[in-house]
């Protein structure tokens, strides 16, 4: 059911009587009040028959509806601004009500939603070749990866980021792509975003026979590669190096698979599989081969195989939900944190059963956040959470804003690289999660500095040096001017969100719908055209709220933007490329004022960052959401609700700091549970 129906369907509900904090009155409230509309004598607009909803349990049944029904409440979204708004006492208790049947549907259950069997995405695999075999390169160029580190200054291990940093960006050209790597090897497509999510979502993961294809060439390129040797290969001698002297080659060959392929699969492996694979190396050397030569098809083999690419959970014996076991532990963690394969060490906490002890999962979280491989985190989560990658295909006119270009990409270099390098330092300093909303710091180079309009005294930009093509320098810098500092504000965000010619509110409020309070607005009718970049004949004359309120006398568009209008607007001070203005080219002012949630007035942009910050909790809950979905690779579900609410309970209880966040979702029966159907037995037992 759309938000949009039931933000109609609930515009009566203001004369709600305090019984309504008994489920059972809910449902007597939607027969005095609603039906007529949503079930009498037939009619039922949007298709919803409220008659259908008989007793509390009938309501139980349908989970969406129960949590769209907290949530369009919860933010205000009805009654909408037509209708007298509910008085906060009823509101209390109906929002009581529903919450309360939220926890009765969970109550006694353990059940969590399947993550279907997936691959892993491109960034994964790359990932966990290069440390399966120790590689010091990489295998393929991601240009995913917008945030490029040089000069080592990722340091977590440190719990704090340098005053000056020295990155890179990818729309700094292909010589960010310069980095030593397989030569030969060829990546295979980018894995996309899903909408309001993540690439590494399970339903988005499959696998075409074409690519099962294209992972069989590639993993035998990876081995066959030039580069593939002493020099890059980290355990070539242990694995790959023909043994000296007269050693039983098939014992040799065991005893080297054994820990490569435990690694390779994640879990320990049976006998037979052991056999297959060091059958096939022994067949090879019996036809020619060399010992080396032999060893790299079985590794090509390994990284084609399905163990290897797909990440799953193992099979419980009957059907009711479990608990996953120390290694599928290991691996999720792995996966979240590192976005590879577990390590030694953590491999050998699950084969000693102890990783599931809350004291040692606990040393382990620590130990992976000081790790550098918890880069790939920053490199993976943040700008899909941002939706950083939209600020690539931004081109303002370049006419009306020729400051914007510079060697092709003037700001749009320097502007993505702020929001993630706050996104790092909040993360390595375990800063409060606050810091998003509105920051006292923020990393910028002399060039971005100027672009915002401040005087600076940030020292200049170090040469280049070695290999440190396109290095910028980044310089931390303390926020005073309240209208800066966080990401809200940040001027990729505002670049992003905007057109060639003028800024887009309504692209801004669903911006911060979306990423702030992970409550995006549902996509526009079909047959709304889009307000036009310039004014048409006759408009010419009023402001861009005025031109965006004719096009939304639709009912059926009204709902929206009643939410998402008001977030939009209060931007509107910042141009197409992030800059302040107090007034439109016309000569007319700027209006930035609203209300946040209906409830919070605000006449700038101080005051609606402080309206944010004033439901930090709700924030807290919204980022909670979307760090739990990366975390578990899937949408959530009304099953995952209780648990959010616990995981932003104890974040609130810890004043929001970003390491307390994670590790409440690492506790979490989400992260700790799995549900998955008992196989036949011949494919269970299958090795």
């Amino acid at each position: 059911m759309s938000r949009r129906i039931l933000i109609g369907l609930f515009g009566v509900l203001s004369c709600l009587p305090l019984w309504a904090e008994s489920p059972k009155g809910l449902l007597k409230a939607f027969e005095s009040h609603c039906v007529k509309c949503h079930g009498e004598n037939g009619k039922t607009k949007g298709k919803v028959n409220l008659l259908e909803f008989t007793s509390p349990t009938a309501l139980l049944k349908d989970p969406d509806l129960l949590n769209t029904l907290i949530d369009v409440i919860d933010f205000n979204e009805m009654p909408p601004e037509d209708e007298p708004p509910l008085p906060l006492t009823v509101r209390s208790d109906v929002l009581s009500a529903l919450k309360h049947l939220r926890v009765q549907l969970n109550a006694g259950k353990t059940t969590p939603a399947r993550t279907p069997i997936r691959r892993m995405n491109r960034f994964q695999y790359n990932n966990a070749v290069v440390d399966l075999f120790d590689l010091q390169c990489t295998v393929f160029t991601l240009p995913e990866r917008m945030m490029r580190e040089h000069r080592g200054y990722f340091k977590p291990e440190t719990g704090k980021m340098a005053e000056t940093v020295s990155v890179g960006s990818r729309p700094l050209g292909k010589s960010q792509l310069i980095e030593p790597r397989l030569n030969g090897v060829a990546a295979f497509p980018q894995d996309l975003r899903a909408e309001h999510g993540f690439d590494n979502r399970a339903d988005h993961l499959s696998l075409s026979p074409l690519l099962m294809e294209s992972f069989l060439k590639l993993g035998q390129s990876i081995t066959e590669s030039p580069d593939f040797g002493p020099k890059n290969v980290g355990i070539w001698t242990t694995f790959f190096e023909s043994p000296n002297g007269t050693k039983d080659l098939q014992q040799v060959i065991r005893q080297r698979l054994r820990p490569f392929l435990f690694r390779a699969f994640r879990r320990p492996i049976g006998p037979p599989l052991l056999r297959r694979y060091s059958e096939f190396a022994q067949k090879q050397i019996e036809a020619g081969a060399s010992f080396t030569t032999a060893m790299k098809a079985v590794a090509a083999a390994v990284l084609a195989s399905p163990r290897f690419l797909y990440l799953f959970d193992q099979n419980t014996e009957t059907s009711k939900p479990d608990e996953v076991d120390d290694f599928e532990l290991a691996s999720r963690l792995a996966f979240f944190l590192w976005g590879s394969i577990p390590d030694q060490e953590l491999l050998e906490t699950a084969a000693a059963g102890e990783l599931k002890n809350p004291k040692v999962l606990d040393a382990q979280f620590e130990r992976m956040l000081k790790d550098h491989k918890l880069k790939r985190f920053c490199d993976s989560f943040p700008s899909q959470w941002l939706q950083l990658e939209r600020i690539i295909s931004s081109v303002p006119n370049e006419e009306k804003f020729p400051d914007f270009y510079f060697l092709k990409y003037r700001d749009s270099m320097h502007m993505m690289l702020e929001p993630l390098l706050l996104f790092e330092t909040v993360l390595i300093e375990n800063l409060p999660i606050t810091q998003f909303i509105h920051s006292d710091f923020t990393y910028r180079s002399v060039l971005l500095q100027e672009a915002y309009g401040e005087l600076s005294n940030l020292p200049e930009s170090p040469k280049r040096k070695g290999n440190a093509v396109g290095a910028l320098s980044f310089h931390r810098y303390p926020v005073e001017d309240p209208r800066n500092g966080g990401l809200i504000t940040n001027a990729a965000v505002m670049t992003m969100t905007s057109g060639p010619e003028r800024t887009q509110p309504i692209t801004r409020g669903a911006w911060i719908a979306g990423v702030i309070f992970n409550n995006p607005p549902e996509p526009p009718p079909a047959d709304v055209p889009p307000l036009g970049e310039k004014p048409s004949q006759g408009e010419e004359h009023l402001t861009l709220r005025e031109r965006l309120s004719l096009h939304r006398e639709r009912s059926d568009c009204r709902g929206c933007h009643e939410q998402i209008d008001p977030l939009g607007f209060a931007l509107e001070n910042y141009d197409p490329i992030g800059n302040w203005r107090q007034q439109y080219e016309n000569g007319r002012e700027i209006d930035p004022s609203g209300s946040l949630f209906r409830k919070h007035a605000f006449q700038d942009i101080e005051e609606f960052k402080e309206s944010i910050l004033f439901e930090k909790d709700r924030f807290t809950r919204g980022f909670a959401g979307h760090l739990l979905s990366f975390a578990l690779a899937r949408a959530l579900t009304p099953q995952d609700e209780i648990a959010l609410d616990q995981i932003t309970a104890a974040t609130i209880d810890s004043d929001y700091r970003i390491q307390d966040l994670l590790k409440q979702i690492v506790h979490s029966d989400p992260f700790q549970q799995k549900a998955t159907r008992r196989l036949p037995a011949q494919a269970s037992n299958a090795n």
